[in-house]
């Protein structure tokens, strides 16, 4: 335990004094608070004392050709996952340092715990930074503090958004244990992050057209086939399932993990849901959430048993 505390410590200082963090926390500082300064010039005029999570609505509304903040959130924090993760070990190996390290007192599990557990620090605190000084910017210029749900919504935010960066590292951490080159590790996951991030949606649109074909003319009941098909094949990628977890707790009135499905409802029925309380909310986000959570077991649980196995010798 203590040698796994020493590697800690220095995971985290070397992240937090590495050029790479400064560059990943200005990244998402920016996009984050350009697409609340947007939002909030937006809905400034449209509150009213019967407006309800206002704060929530600074966090989910768009602002003409800028996209909301989680969509920037669900970009960017796959980014800082990979960077964290994509050299953690082969970049060892190829300097000679994992041999001396290992030749310490120190158990191999303890090294790759730290790291792994190093980078989820470091997440955990760009994203909580983000979301408090978006949270700061967004009450000078509302004038309005958050409720107590709200604040307990976007700490449910942040740690889904969290699980979500743990997912990319664990990932990126797998990477760099299988491949020996850096640029290859880095690579491997950023194509599967394009893949899962452009290429699945379409994909799923492509395969619930073709067996769900719908048109101007078609029913509602093969809409809404043609919607679940849709959602279902594109809970296949890692990004689907954390925006419709987080759609669910930045916006109350949705008492489906599918919005589209939601979106019919409501133009079918012609009445407006009242907001979920926070209990039924996670109700419904819990599968996406324990789904981000396995897969993120899996990539580590693969990337450790194949580095407690591999053979590390001297150069």
């Amino acid at each position: 335990m203590r040698g796994m505390m020493a590697v800690l410590r220095k995971e985290l200082a070397d992240h937090f004094t590495s050029k790479r963090f400064i560059i990943l926390f200005l990244l998402i500082y920016l996009a984050g608070v350009g697409a609340i300064y947007v939002a909030g010039q937006n809905i400034r005029n449209e509150i009213s004392e019967s407006t309800r999570f206002v704060f929530l609505r600074l966090f989910i509304v768009s602002g003409g050709q800028m996209p909301p903040f989680p969509f920037f959130m669900s970009f960017f924090v796959p980014i800082i996952g990979i960077a964290l993760g994509f050299d953690a070990v082969n970049s060892e190996k190829s300097s000679g340092n994992l041999s001396r390290l290992l030749s310490q007192p120190l158990y191999r599990d303890a090294m790759i715990n730290a790291k792994f557990i190093a980078g989820i620090v470091v997440i955990a605190v760009l994203v909580t930074s983000i979301v408090a000084i978006v949270t700061g910017l967004g009450l000078r210029m509302l004038g309005v503090p958050p409720s107590g749900e709200e604040v307990f919504r976007l700490l449910l935010f942040v740690i889904v958004t969290v699980v979500y960066g743990a997912f990319w590292m664990g990932l990126a951490v797998m990477f760099s244990i299988f491949f020996e080159r850096t640029a290859l590790s880095a690579l491997a996951a950023i194509a599967l992050w394009i893949f899962v991030f452009f290429f699945v949606p379409v994909i799923a649109s492509s395969i619930a057209d073709v067996s769900v074909p719908v048109n101007q003319n078609s029913s509602l009941d093969m809409v809404i086939r043609n919607t679940e098909l849709k959602s279902a094949i594109g809970r296949i990628s890692p990004s689907t399932l954390y925006g419709e977890a987080i759609q669910v707790l930045l916006l109350p009135e949705l008492g489906s993990a599918n919005a589209a499905l939601m979106l019919i409802s409501i133009y079918v029925s012609g009445m407006i849901p009242t907001p979920l309380p926070i209990s039924q909310s996670l109700v419904i986000v819990w599968p996406q959430l324990v789904t981000l959570i396995a897969l993120t077991a899996v990539c580590f649980a693969i990337g450790y048993i194949r580095f407690m196995r591999e053979e590390i010798r001297a150069t």
